[in-house]
């Protein structure tokens, strides 16, 4: 059965229909489709470009009744993309092959050099073979590897010239590096290293803007999840850890907002759980200055283009989200869509 909708698509904001034939969208009118969605705001499905599913505990192995729950929280949210910056173990093959499931770009195991990790919970490695085992996980993934580059606050970084050699031996097989950095030195390091994303940015120094937006370093800020842990943190007892992770807080999201500024890369990112709360991550974009279309962007079209998926086009998947109201003037209606598509079955 072919489907039919209808409607505002987002960015573009400009009136159209789309019929759906099998799991790709169509301009050309097909007498008789079924007409699912008439009228409200067309978005391209929504995208959470740093989710870890398959463990919420680190006691806690990494199974597949708990992937598949995450994955299916995502769904029924309208997350129909979600990039998995390191996992405890490789996102298995038959996520791709269920049609029920958002589309995954993942990145293997997370790579941690010793102090750097939780032990044992990711792939412990030595700095010595840090290039070999990044080349492994990104080719067993979806061309993503994903490097812890620091840790605590009070230890030295992975030093440049390590995270340099990782970048030039995955870039060399056609694979992307995505860096963890919290401190001043890490995230230093991982962008003069080159690597294609920044996740959380905690103390990155905006001298360093121009160079990312220049080289293509986008820039995962997880926000929300930060967000979240203020209050907590500021009623903690005093001590340096405290100090250094209010401090790198309070300077968050003027970084965002400058980051935007100098042309950097943005994408939403939660990096927490429950899954599918991705709007959340929109709002405190808003929060720290950008446009809301960016920041809507940031959680749509921008990042389905940036991790390698058009938008609402011809021959595109049928990956799509509709909602009764423009989410550009609420990013709350991110919560409530009203029709969810995924690979032109109706979910929702």
């Amino acid at each position: 059965m072919v489907l039919q909708v209808r409607g505002v698509v987002l960015p573009e904001r400009e009136e159209r229909s789309f019929w759906i034939d099998g799991d790709r969208l169509r301009t050309e009118p097909v007498r008789g489709a079924e007409l699912v969605v008439d009228g409200g705001w067309l978005l391209p499905g929504l995208v959470d470009a740093h989710t870890h599913p398959g463990t919420e505990d680190r006691a806690v192995p990494f199974g597949d009744q708990v992937l598949r729950r995450h994955l299916v929280a995502h769904r029924d949210a309208g997350v129909l993309l979600v990039r998995t910056p390191g996992s405890a173990a490789r996102i298995p093959g038959w996520v791709d092959e269920d049609p029920e499931l958002p589309r995954v770009r993942s990145a293997g195991r997370w790579l941690a050099t010793p102090g750097r990790f939780f032990p044992g919970f990711g792939r412990d490695v030595d700095e010595a073979d840090l290039a070999r085992a990044a080349v492994e996980e990104a080719q067993a993934s979806s061309g993503w590897c994903k490097v812890v580059a620091d840790w605590r606050f009070d230890q030295p970084a992975l030093p440049l010239e390590v995270l340099r050699a990782v970048v030039t031996a995955v870039h060399a097989v056609g694979g992307k590096v995505a860096a963890h950095c919290q401190t001043a030195d890490g995230c230093r390091n991982a962008v003069e290293a080159g690597v294609d994303s920044l996740e959380h940015g905690m103390h990155l120094d905006p001298g360093l803007l121009d160079l990312m937006a220049a080289q293509g370093t986008a820039l995962v800020p997880t926000l929300s999840v930060f967000g979240a842990g203020a209050d907590r943190m500021r009623a903690a007892e005093p001590s340096a850890r405290r100090d250094w992770w209010l401090a790198g807080w309070a300077g968050m999201l003027p970084t965002v907002r400058a980051a935007h500024e100098a042309g950097v890369t943005l994408l939403a990112g939660t990096d927490s759980f429950p899954c599918g709360t991705v709007g959340s991550e929109v709002e405190w974009l808003v929060r720290a200055g950008l446009p809301a279309e960016i920041a809507l962007g940031a959680a749509s079209w921008a990042a389905r283009d940036w991790l390698g998926l058009p938008g609402l086009v011809e021959g595109a998947p049928a990956d799509l989200v509709a909602y009764d109201a423009d989410p550009t003037l609420d990013p709350s209606v991110l919560a409530h869509p009203s029709r969810i598509i995924l690979r032109g079955r109706i979910i929702a």
